[in-house]
């Protein structure tokens, strides 16, 4: 069963420990996707105070992870084949929410959606293609 605690395990378990500085944690799951957290810093902005993309990036990769493995009711090995990334306004000064759906799950193959808003406001600030090939288990 994939549940919170679960979850939360994987942030420290699976990812790099750059990804674990972005400061994440698991805000909601379900069987069609996933919602991160990635808490404000001033680490993450670039010399205008904005969020920078590169993390906001990784926010969706990494929340995408949580929704393939939520919905699939366990975590597997996967990676990223294409990720598409628009960029619709600043996020500054808050909270970023990465609210992540699977649109489909095959086999081998998985793809779906992220929408990142500030926490506090449900306008977006992006919005996120991803496709991820599912590899087999490692023995």
């Amino acid at each position: 069963m994939f549940d919170r605690a679960t979850a939360e395990r994987m942030l420290t378990d699976v990812f790099a420990p750059w990804v674990q500085d972005l400061d994440l944690s698991v805000a909601s799951l379900d069987k069609e996707g996933a919602t991160l957290r990635m808490r404000f810093s001033e680490n993450l902005c670039r010399d205008n105070g904005v969020i920078c993309g590169q993390a906001l990036m990784s926010l969706a990769d990494t929340a995408m992870v949580f929704a393939v493995s939520s919905a699939g009711g366990a975590y597997r090995p996967m990676t990223t084949v294409d990720q598409t990334m628009h960029f619709l306004r600043p996020a500054a000064n808050a909270d970023v929410l990465a609210d992540a759906k699977v649109v489909r799950l095959g086999r081998t193959m998985a793809f779906g959606s992220v929408t990142l808003t500030t926490d506090g406001d449900t306008r977006p600030v992006a919005m996120a293609q991803l496709a991820y090939a599912l590899l087999p288990e490692s023995r």
